[in-house]
C-alpha cells in the first residue's frame, strides 16, 4: 500500500480526487491510463489505497490532481472511509458488462454520504468497460441513475482510453466552480453588461440608419 502523501493545504489549486467502486470494475485501470497512458491487462487488485497525481490546464490555471485509488473490496470499506477528509472530487465507478456493480452504486453512494456533504464536494458516475459489446446496463440505465442521483455521467474505456480524459477534466471543472463561485459570479455579470452593452450599441445604431 503506498504511503499517504504530504497534504498540499495551501494550495487551493490542488484537487484531491477519490475513485469509489467495487472491486474489478477498473478503478486502477482507468487511473493508470489518464495518468500514464497506459492500459495494463493483468494487474494485482487495489490493497487499501494507491495514489498518482497528474498536472493539467484549465481555464489558463494549472491544477495538480491528486488521485486517490480505493479497493472496492468489501473488508477494505472501513480502512478507506478516512481518505474521504479534505476531499474536492469523487468519481464512482461501476462495470457496464456487471448488473451487480450497478446495483451496488446506490450502496456506495449512502457510504459517500456518510462521510462528506455533497455541498461539499463534486461528484460524477462513470460506466466503464463501454468498448466490450457484450454489454449488460445500456447508456440510458447510467443516465437514468446519473439523473436520480443529480451528477453528470460518463462512460469510459480504459482499454481504449475513450471519454476517460472528458471525465477527469469534466471533474476538475465542477471543482474549480464550487471553489471559485465569487470568480464564476464576476464572469457571468461581465458576460451580461456585455450583453447590454451590444443591445444598446445596436439600438444606436438602428436609430442613426433610421435619421437618414
Amino acid at each position: 500500500m503506498a504511503s499517504k502523501p504530504k497534504e498540499d493545504t495551501n494550495n487551493s489549486n490542488v484537487f484531491k480526487i477519490l475513485t469509489i467502486g467495487d472491486g474489478g470494475v477498473g478503478k486502477t485501470s482507468i487511473l493508470r491510463r489518464y495518468v500514464e497512458n497506459k492500459f495494463l491487462k493483468h494487474h494485482l487488485s487495489t490493497i487499501g489505497i494507491d495514489y498518482l497525481s497528474k498536472t493539467i490546464k484549465i481555464k489558463e490555471k494549472e491544477i495538480k490532481l491528486k488521485i486517490w485509488d480505493t479497493a472496492g473490496q468489501e473488508r477494505y470499506r472501513n480502512i478507506t472511509s478516512h481518505i474521504y477528509k479534505d476531499a474536492d472530487g469523487i468519481i464512482l465507478v461501476f462495470d457496464v458488462t456487471s448488473e451487480d456493480s450497478y446495483n451496488q452504486i446506490t450502496d456506495w453512494m449512502d457510504q459517500i454520504k456518510n462521510n462528506v456533504s455533497q455541498d461539499d464536494i463534486s461528484l460524477i458516475l462513470i460506466g466503464n468497460k463501454c468498448d466490450i459489446q457484450e454489454r449488460i446496463v445500456e447508456k440510458e440505465r447510467g443516465e437514468q441513475m446519473a439523473e436520480k442521483l443529480e451528477i453528470n455521467y460518463f462512460e469510459t474505456s480504459a482499454l481504449t482510453g475513450q471519454g476517460i480524459s472528458e471525465a477527469f477534466e469534466g471533474l476538475a471543472k465542477l471543482i474549480l466552480k464550487k471553489k471559485n463561485p465569487k470568480e464564476n459570479t464576476s464572469r457571468n455579470i461581465s458576460i451580461a453588461t456585455e450583453k447590454v452593452e451590444d443591445i444598446v450599441n445596436k439600438k444606436k445604431k438602428e436609430k442613426k440608419k433610421g435619421c437618414c
